[in-house]
Order: C-alpha cells, then structure tokens, then sequence
C-alpha cells in the first residue's frame, strides 16, 4: 500500500494573498495538464474564500492560456434548493468566474426543482460522476467549517459512515439549507491532489484538530470530531491558509 504523504501547509498574510495564491497555481496545475494532452478534472466548493478564489481565477484566466471548455468541473457538495436559488455553489461560481471564462463542462447535483428527492439528487450526480469522470480529480478544493466538516459531511452524521456510494444524501444539515448533496469519503479520497482552503481565526481550532496527530485507537473519534482529517490526496495534501486560520498551528 502506498503511504499518503504528509500534509503541506502554506500560510499567508492574508485571504486576499491567500487567493491570488491558490488562483495563480490551480491556473498553473490546469495549462500544465493541457499542455500534456491530458484533460484536467477540477473539484470546486463553496464559502467566502472560494469565491475570493474564483473571482482571482477570472481575473488572471485571459494570460493563463488556460482552454476552459476542455475542462470538466465537479462540485464537493451542493444544496438541494431551487434551480435559480443564490445557495447553489454552482450558482456562486458561475458569477465570480465560470460565465466568464467560458467554462461549459461542469457538473453538479440537481436541484430541488430538478429531481423529487435528495436521494435522487445524489443518485443522479453519482452516476453523472460514473459516466463522465476519470476515476480521479487531478485538484479537489475544499473548504473547511468551525466545526471541522468538510462539503457536507458533517461532525457525527450518518454520511461519515457512508463507505460504498460516491454520494451521499444529507438531511438535516446542522448549517442551512438542511438537505444537501455531499460526496462520500470514498469519491473525496479519489483526487491526485486535495487542496483545503482556509481562512479567518474562526476556523483556527479546526485547522488545529484536523492536523493534530493522534494515537490509531483514537483516530476513529477524532475523525467523527473533524470531518476534515478523512480527506487526503493521493499525491499531495495542501492545506492553503491565511495567518488568523493558522494561529493556533
């Protein structure tokens, strides 16, 4: 079995460093791919940085040389509410920066007015992953909570235990909306490279429990504490922080 490496950590001043950073190395990570001939599988979230993110990826896309419409783009998680509703990570992404770079491939799990059920929400956007991913994320961005969770698993819900589905239907989310759809544990591990993206001293505590080592007898309990330590890159884990998130590191 090959060993996970070890986290990387990298701080900066702060968010708006700290998302000029990340935008400027995932346009890097997808030219580098494309130059390759390889077609680039990105995982987008949701939250204030992520948007800071995305807005910085607009801005700098025109002299990146990067094709937006040969890449294919997921979401970690998503809320089951209307089509046209604001709460829509997709919704949030296409305007800070999807529209605008002409992204054509993206994929997330329908709405509420889309499918009768959020099971049948993720029952769609599973076999939507199944029928046009590539078995990986070459990035998956993730945001991480005050509660330690991360897309919509969250501390000491039943998704947590969720170990052979790609997706999981959540019901009473403890952050509104309550019905979302989240990927499993099992389709969030399947990614190259996991880049969590953290920011504020609100989230320092969790940044702390999620890097804490702890004994083996103990890790089943520190992962149903903080969602965010059951997630890792295959080739890498980059933990993007600014200062106040990393204070307590």
């Amino acid at each position: 079995m090959t060993e996970t490496p070890q986290p990387l950590i990298e701080v900066h001043a702060d968010a708006g460093v700290l998302a000029t950073a990340v935008a400027g190395e995932l346009l890097n990570r997808i030219a580098d791919a494309q130059a390759a001939g390889h077609v680039p599988q990105v995982g987008l979230t949701g939250g204030t940085i992520a948007e800071a993110i995305h807005r910085e990826v607009a801005r700098l896309a025109p002299a990146s040389g990067v094709d937006w419409g040969a890449v294919v783009l997921w979401f970690g998680d998503e809320r089951f509410v209307a089509a046209d509703s604001p709460d829509r990570n997709v919704n949030q992404a296409r305007a800070a920066f999807l529209d605008e770079v002409g992204a054509v491939r993206v994929h997330t799990a329908p709405a509420s007015s889309e499918a009768g059920s959020v099971e049948e929400s993720a029952a769609s956007y599973a076999q939507t992953i199944r029928a046009q991913g590539n078995g990986e994320f070459d990035v998956l961005m993730l945001g991480v909570g005050p509660d330690g969770h991360v897309a919509s698993l969250f501390p000491g819900h039943p998704g947590l235990d969720v170990g052979d589905a790609v997706t999981v239907a959540v019901h009473d989310s403890p952050k509104p909306p309550p019905e979302r759809v989240s990927l499993s544990f099992e389709a969030l591990n399947r990614a190259q490279s996991v880049w969590f993206l953290v920011s504020g001293e609100a989230k320092a505590d969790a940044v702390r429990r999620a890097l804490a080592e702890v004994a083996p007898a103990d890790a089943d309990a520190a992962l149903r504490e903080t969602p965010a330590r059951g997630v890792s890159g295959r080739a890498e884990t980059i933990w993007f922080l600014d200062a106040p998130a990393a204070s307590l590191i």
